[in-house]
């Protein structure tokens, strides 16, 4: 228990250090890919989970977000995971709420320590909001407005989880930001552009370890670096497609995982993201100081 405190103290020292945040465009937080000291174990043939998170964005951004969940196990190798989100941002005297992605995939469990897994992501608005007929920056946005491929592989061994996985944009969104037509003073006309935004793919590594605090209790620390292959892009007013500088490169979070068995086939988990190394530009609005959630499941 000593160690624990001390760990949650160092965390807490940690997120006051960093001024800038994670950035996930969703592949991290796939059921079969996120830490789950239970996922090997075939408990229920369906779960429902439903989950509320809070966040601290740049530009003095509050994101509140949350998710309802579908899993169906079928046998002991296949099952399929369906997520819905919504996403809600404040700040700067502006407040909009929205409908997110759609997130479905299919897992292969090879063996008892291995599973593979593919989906897609399906955009529910285009990041095209607006406020006041002024274009928002994909730091209002509720989602990319993409469609993604999802794919990746989980390693469990013994109490440790390993996750490797890539999220592929397929296209560019319909957004239409220009800093500038906010009134004057506004953090928002220093966000960069992002008219007709071309988001790069994602490779994520997520290692971590389950450690047992009780019989109902397990506490997961973890480090997640996430490397953006390529600089975006966005399209000027005279119609040039420019890259965004600093846009590529290494964002590396650290994550803390809390399950508690609730009995009755429910479960609770409480989450936590924060960074330690940032991209030097991150346009795609997913920056976070830092990201708290709770997510409740049941099976059945």
């Amino acid at each position: 228990m000593r160690q624990f405190i001390l760990f949650i103290t160092f965390i807490a020292a940690a997120l006051e250090l960093q001024a800038q945040g994670c950035s996930d465009a969703g592949v991290c937080k796939l059921g079969s890919l996120k830490p789950d000291p239970n996922y090997t174990k075939v408990q229920h043939d369906n779960l429902l989970d439903a989950g509320f998170s809070v966040g601290a964005a740049d530009y003095g951004v509050t994101v509140f977000g949350g998710h309802i969940g579908y899993s169906r196990q079928f046998g002991e190798n296949w099952s399929i995971d369906t997520k819905a989100t919504f996403l809600s941002q404040n700040g700067n005297e502006v407040s909009v709420i929205g409908l997110g992605d759609i997130f479905a995939n299919i897992n292969y469990k090879i063996s008892q320590k291995l599973t593979l897994t593919g989906g897609v992501k399906v955009p529910l608005m285009k990041a095209d909001r607006k406020e006041d007929g002024n274009p928002l920056p994909m730091d209002y946005q509720s989602s990319l407005g993409t469609f993604d491929l999802l794919a990746g592989i989980r390693y469990n061994p013994e109490n440790w989880q390993w996750a490797l996985a890539v999220q592929i944009p397929l296209q560019q969104n319909e957004n239409a930001f220009f800093p500038g037509s906010f009134p004057a003073g506004s953090m928002i006309n220093d966000i960069q552009a992002t008219n007709a935004f071309h988001r790069q793919a994602d490779i994520m590594l997520h290692v971590s370890r389950t450690i047992p605090m009780s019989d109902k209790i397990t506490f997961t620390p973890g480090l997640l670096p996430i490397y953006h292959v390529g600089e975006d892009e966005y399209t000027d007013i005279d119609g040039i497609q420019h890259s965004i500088d600093g846009s590529d490169g290494l964002t590396l979070n650290g994550t803390i995982f809390i399950n508690v068995d609730a009995g009755s086939s429910g479960n609770f988990e409480f989450d936590l993201g924060f960074p330690f190394i940032v991209r030097e530009a991150r346009p795609d609005g997913l920056t976070r100081s830092f990201v708290f959630g709770v997510n409740y499941s049941y099976g059945f």
